[in-house]
């Protein structure tokens, strides 16, 4: 959305939220595994996108108010889901421990080596995914909106439908993380899924990275994770009490990045590889 489309999004906690409540909810009360469930999440979580989408682009919604637009849908729904009593309300959402379901890949009911393999399939699928869409004719209609909305739409570009295009993609997308997430914690809180501070998290990735890349967001989230977790840890051991010291990491970093590469690391680190991805 924002790398090639242009579309600053700061509310995709919603998409995660709604693809893991979907799913979990079918499975504790009617026993649909999460790769029947996923399909769920991800038509919930488009028609949340083709809303916001619909709303935003058919009434000039743009920039920052857009950001605000997006803010605005994730938080009615955090406070909708603490008040939904079959969806756990602000006292979250738990998907039983069943031993016998113990090994069940399918049904993503085992050992931290499944879904290890898990995630790291869904992220190959992803950058596969985009590398395929950025070469592909939707792709180069999203650069010409980004760089020049009047100038797209005088050539004959559909700016309303690519940019639409780039929210059903990413919203769906999304959702597949939240699906993961649900079975992985067990565990659901709207307070903590549909958090600001998790979209944050999820854009911070591609912005340290290079927007408009393909390996950008995998590299800043190389950078971003083993960093954050290792000085949280760091701090745990020193019995040091800092609750926000990740978010200041976070913050910290990328002042840095704005300050020293802003166009992201990989553009930067693709240079002195020789490997050649530019950034559009």
């Amino acid at each position: 959305m924002m790398g090639y489309a242009g579309q600053l999004s700061l509310g995709h906690a919603l998409y995660v939220g709604l693809g893991a409540y979907v799913a979990a909810l079918l499975w504790v009360y009617f026993g649909v595994g999460p790769w029947l469930g996923v399909f769920a999440g991800i038509l919930v979580a488009a028609a949340f996108g083709a809303t916001i989408g619909w709303l935003g682009f058919r009434f000039g919604v743009e920039g920052v108010y857009f950001a605000l637009l997006t803010i605005a849908f994730a938080e009615f729904t955090r406070i909708a889901f603490d008040h939904l009593g079959f969806a756990g309300g602000s006292g979250g959402l738990f998907i039983p421990y069943e031993e016998r379901r113990l090994g069940e890949w399918w049904n993503l009911r085992g050992g931290q080596l499944l879904f290890y393999y898990g995630a790291l399939l869904l992220a190959a699928g992803g950058v596969v995914l985009a590398a395929w869409l950025t070469r592909s004719r939707l792709g180069f209609h999203w650069l010409a909106v980004r760089e020049d909305e009047i100038a797209a739409r005088a050539v004959g570009i559909d700016v309303f439908r690519a940019k639409m295009m780039a929210v059903l993609i990413s919203s769906a997308m999304t959702a597949v993380g939240g699906v993961f997430y649900a079975f992985y914690y067990n565990n659901l809180f709207p307070a903590q899924i549909f958090d600001i501070g998790r979209s944050i998290e999820l854009i911070l990735a591609p912005i340290v990275g290079g927007l408009g890349t393909v390996f950008g967001p995998v590299v800043g989230a190389f950078i971003l994770t083993p960093l954050g977790e290792g000085l949280i840890a760091v701090t745990e051991k020193l019995g040091i009490n800092a609750p926000g010291v990740k978010a200041v990491f976070y913050g910290l970093t990328l002042m840095a990045i704005i300050s020293f590469r802003p166009a992201g690391v990989w553009p930067w680190l693709a240079r002195l590889l020789g490997v050649g991805e530019k950034t559009p």
